[in-house]
Protein backbone atom coordinates (compact mmCIF):
# COMPACT_ATOMS: atom_id res chain seq x y z
CA UNK A 1 0.00 0.00 0.00
CA UNK A 2 0.95 3.06 -1.19
CA UNK A 3 2.26 6.02 1.65
CA UNK A 4 -1.12 8.32 0.40
CA UNK A 5 -2.81 5.04 0.21
CA UNK A 6 -2.07 4.27 3.75
CA UNK A 7 -2.58 7.81 5.05
CA UNK A 8 -5.68 8.07 3.55
CA UNK A 9 -6.85 5.05 5.33
CA UNK A 10 -6.02 6.49 9.21
CA UNK A 11 -6.51 10.41 8.85
CA UNK A 12 -9.78 9.80 6.82
CA UNK A 13 -10.94 7.34 9.96
CA UNK A 14 -10.03 9.94 12.24
CA UNK A 15 -11.77 12.86 10.07
CA UNK A 16 -14.77 11.25 9.84
CA UNK A 17 -14.86 10.85 13.68
CA UNK A 18 -13.94 14.38 14.56
CA UNK A 19 -17.06 15.75 12.27
CA UNK A 20 -19.13 13.15 13.88
CA UNK A 21 -18.33 14.84 17.02
CA UNK A 22 -17.65 18.66 15.81
CA UNK A 23 -14.48 18.53 16.60
CA UNK A 24 -12.92 21.84 15.81
CA UNK A 25 -11.24 21.65 12.19
CA UNK A 26 -7.77 22.60 13.20
CA UNK A 27 -7.93 19.33 15.31
CA UNK A 28 -8.37 17.90 11.52
CA UNK A 29 -5.21 19.91 10.26
CA UNK A 30 -3.08 18.97 12.85
CA UNK A 31 -3.67 14.95 12.96
CA UNK A 32 -3.20 15.31 9.24
CA UNK A 33 0.22 16.99 9.58
CA UNK A 34 1.17 14.54 12.13
CA UNK A 35 0.19 11.29 10.21
CA UNK A 36 1.83 12.96 7.63
CA UNK A 37 5.53 13.38 9.70
CA UNK A 38 5.21 9.87 10.71
CA UNK A 39 4.24 8.41 7.21
CA UNK A 40 7.58 10.63 6.13
CA UNK A 41 9.44 8.44 8.42
CA UNK A 42 8.07 5.10 7.56
CA UNK A 43 8.93 5.85 4.23
CA UNK A 44 12.74 7.21 4.81
CA UNK A 45 12.75 3.42 6.91
CA UNK A 46 11.63 1.83 3.71
CA UNK A 47 14.06 3.58 1.70
CA UNK A 48 16.92 2.90 3.88
CA UNK A 49 16.28 -0.82 3.96
CA UNK A 50 15.99 -1.04 0.00
CA UNK A 51 19.66 0.46 0.41
CA UNK A 52 21.06 -1.74 2.15
CA UNK A 53 19.57 -4.53 0.15
CA UNK A 54 20.81 -2.91 -2.71
CA UNK A 55 24.40 -2.67 -1.46
CA UNK A 56 23.96 -6.51 -0.50
CA UNK A 57 23.39 -7.32 -3.97
CA UNK A 58 25.80 -5.19 -5.40
CA UNK A 59 28.44 -6.85 -2.73
CA UNK A 60 27.00 -10.57 -3.99
CA UNK A 61 27.27 -9.25 -7.48
CA UNK A 62 31.03 -8.34 -7.47
CA UNK A 63 31.52 -11.58 -5.91
CA UNK A 64 30.03 -13.78 -8.98
CA UNK A 65 31.17 -11.40 -11.27
CA UNK A 66 35.00 -12.29 -9.56
CA UNK A 67 34.59 -15.83 -9.99
CA UNK A 68 33.65 -15.99 -13.84
CA UNK A 69 36.74 -14.40 -13.92
CA UNK A 70 38.64 -16.20 -12.14
CA UNK A 71 37.04 -19.21 -13.72
CA UNK A 72 38.00 -18.06 -17.48
CA UNK A 73 41.58 -17.58 -16.01
CA UNK A 74 41.31 -20.84 -14.91
CA UNK A 75 39.73 -22.73 -18.38
CA UNK A 76 42.70 -20.55 -20.30
CA UNK A 77 45.52 -22.29 -17.75
CA UNK A 78 43.63 -25.35 -18.22
CA UNK A 79 44.34 -25.07 -22.61
CA UNK A 80 47.62 -23.67 -21.90
CA UNK A 81 48.48 -27.00 -19.99
CA UNK A 82 46.71 -29.22 -22.67
CA UNK A 83 43.74 -30.37 -20.65
CA UNK A 84 40.59 -29.20 -22.48
CA UNK A 85 38.36 -31.96 -19.71
CA UNK A 86 39.34 -29.18 -17.02
CA UNK A 87 39.24 -26.44 -19.74
CA UNK A 88 35.38 -27.42 -20.46
CA UNK A 89 34.58 -28.13 -16.49
CA UNK A 90 36.29 -24.70 -15.60
CA UNK A 91 33.88 -23.26 -18.69
CA UNK A 92 30.84 -24.28 -16.98
CA UNK A 93 31.22 -22.73 -13.80
CA UNK A 94 32.18 -19.51 -15.35
CA UNK A 95 28.60 -19.93 -16.89
CA UNK A 96 27.04 -20.34 -13.94
CA UNK A 97 28.33 -18.20 -12.08
CA UNK A 98 27.44 -15.68 -14.94
CA UNK A 99 24.00 -16.71 -14.76
CA UNK A 100 23.75 -15.98 -11.06
CA UNK A 101 25.18 -12.57 -11.52
CA UNK A 102 23.08 -11.77 -14.42
CA UNK A 103 19.58 -12.40 -11.88
CA UNK A 104 21.13 -10.62 -8.90
CA UNK A 105 21.67 -7.80 -12.20
CA UNK A 106 17.48 -8.35 -12.39
CA UNK A 107 16.63 -7.49 -9.09
CA UNK A 108 18.80 -4.78 -8.73
CA UNK A 109 17.27 -3.07 -11.34
CA UNK A 110 13.93 -3.95 -9.33
CA UNK A 111 15.48 -2.21 -6.22
CA UNK A 112 16.44 0.90 -8.16
CA UNK A 113 12.85 1.37 -9.96
CA UNK A 114 11.80 0.97 -6.02
CA UNK A 115 13.97 3.46 -4.83
CA UNK A 116 12.78 5.36 -7.54
CA UNK A 117 9.20 5.19 -6.73
CA UNK A 118 10.45 6.10 -2.94
CA UNK A 119 12.04 8.98 -3.80
CA UNK A 120 9.54 10.54 -5.29
CA UNK A 121 6.89 9.65 -2.78
CA UNK A 122 9.33 11.50 -0.24
CA UNK A 123 9.39 14.42 -2.41
CA UNK A 124 5.78 14.44 -3.10
CA UNK A 125 4.65 14.12 0.69
CA UNK A 126 7.40 16.59 1.94
CA UNK A 127 5.99 19.36 -0.30
CA UNK A 128 2.56 18.40 0.90
CA UNK A 129 3.88 18.69 4.60
CA UNK A 130 5.64 21.97 3.80
CA UNK A 131 2.23 23.17 2.30
CA UNK A 132 -0.20 21.83 5.30
CA UNK A 133 2.53 23.76 7.96
CA UNK A 134 2.43 26.96 5.66
CA UNK A 135 -1.34 27.11 5.16
CA UNK A 136 -3.32 25.49 8.05
CA UNK A 137 -6.23 27.84 7.45
CA UNK A 138 -6.55 27.39 4.18
CA UNK A 139 -6.25 23.22 4.33
CA UNK A 140 -9.30 23.60 7.19
CA UNK A 141 -11.56 25.43 4.29
CA UNK A 142 -10.60 22.67 1.76
CA UNK A 143 -10.09 19.14 4.04
CA UNK A 144 -13.54 18.10 2.15
CA UNK A 145 -11.93 18.12 -0.65
CA UNK A 146 -8.82 16.92 0.40
CA UNK A 147 -10.24 13.87 1.94
CA UNK A 148 -12.06 12.91 -1.17
CA UNK A 149 -9.19 13.53 -3.28
CA UNK A 150 -7.08 11.43 -0.85
CA UNK A 151 -9.71 8.47 -0.99
CA UNK A 152 -9.51 8.87 -5.05
CA UNK A 153 -6.07 8.20 -4.90
CA UNK A 154 -6.22 5.20 -2.29
CA UNK A 155 -8.49 3.97 -4.72
CA UNK A 156 -6.50 4.34 -7.67
CA UNK A 157 -3.50 3.19 -5.77
CA UNK A 158 -4.80 0.12 -4.48
CA UNK A 159 -6.47 -1.18 -8.11
CA UNK A 160 -2.80 -0.83 -9.40
CA UNK A 161 -1.46 -2.45 -6.04
CA UNK A 162 -3.19 -5.45 -6.84
CA UNK A 163 -2.84 -5.52 -10.93
CA UNK A 164 1.05 -5.74 -10.16
CA UNK A 165 0.70 -8.50 -7.53
CA UNK A 166 -1.95 -10.77 -10.44
CA UNK A 167 0.91 -9.98 -12.88
CA UNK A 168 3.99 -11.04 -10.19
CA UNK A 169 1.62 -14.26 -9.08
CA UNK A 170 1.13 -15.36 -12.65
CA UNK A 171 5.08 -14.99 -13.49
CA UNK A 172 5.84 -16.85 -10.19
CA UNK A 173 3.33 -19.79 -11.74
CA UNK A 174 4.72 -19.84 -14.68
CA UNK A 175 8.62 -20.13 -13.28
CA UNK A 176 7.27 -22.81 -11.30
CA UNK A 177 5.76 -24.43 -14.29
CA UNK A 178 9.37 -24.41 -16.13
CA UNK A 179 10.99 -25.36 -13.10
CA UNK A 180 8.45 -28.14 -12.60
CA UNK A 181 9.19 -29.57 -16.26
CA UNK A 182 12.80 -29.57 -16.04
CA UNK A 183 12.81 -31.43 -12.30
CA UNK A 184 10.93 -34.05 -14.73
CA UNK A 185 13.30 -34.69 -16.93
CA UNK A 186 16.28 -35.80 -13.70
CA UNK A 187 13.09 -38.04 -12.05
CA UNK A 188 14.76 -41.53 -12.31
CA UNK A 189 17.75 -39.89 -13.44
CA UNK A 190 17.08 -41.64 -17.06
CA UNK A 191 17.79 -38.56 -19.74
CA UNK A 192 14.96 -38.48 -22.24
CA UNK A 193 15.40 -38.01 -26.06
CA UNK A 194 14.89 -34.25 -25.17
CA UNK A 195 17.62 -34.02 -22.38
CA UNK A 196 20.17 -36.32 -24.54
CA UNK A 197 19.60 -33.30 -27.39
CA UNK A 198 20.36 -30.93 -24.96
CA UNK A 199 23.55 -32.53 -23.52
CA UNK A 200 24.58 -32.50 -27.03
CA UNK A 201 23.48 -28.66 -27.37
CA UNK A 202 25.66 -28.29 -24.26
CA UNK A 203 28.60 -29.98 -25.62
CA UNK A 204 28.57 -28.17 -28.35
CA UNK A 205 28.32 -25.08 -26.93
CA UNK A 206 31.05 -25.67 -24.97
CA UNK A 207 33.27 -26.91 -27.28
CA UNK A 208 33.13 -23.86 -29.15
CA UNK A 209 34.24 -21.46 -26.02
CA UNK A 210 37.22 -23.94 -25.73
CA UNK A 211 38.48 -23.33 -28.84
CA UNK A 212 37.87 -19.81 -28.35
CA UNK A 213 39.97 -19.94 -25.29
CA UNK A 214 42.55 -22.13 -27.16
CA UNK A 215 42.70 -18.91 -29.51
CA UNK A 216 43.03 -16.52 -27.07
CA UNK A 217 45.92 -18.83 -25.14
CA UNK A 218 47.62 -19.15 -28.59
CA UNK A 219 47.43 -15.80 -29.34
CA UNK A 220 49.11 -14.58 -26.09
CA UNK A 221 51.68 -17.35 -26.23
CA UNK A 222 52.91 -16.01 -30.05
CA UNK A 223 52.99 -12.52 -28.82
Amino acid sequence: MGIFSRMSDIVNANINAMLDKAEDPEKIVRLMIQEMEDTLVEVRSSAARAIADKKEINRKLATFEEEAAEWESKAELAVSKGRDDLAKAALQERNAAREVAQGLGVQLEHLDEGLGRLNEDVTQLQSKLLDAKTRQQALIARHAAATKSLQVRRQLHEGKIDDALMRFEQFERKMENIEGRIESYDLGNRPNLRQEISNLEDEERLQKELEEVKQRVSGKAES
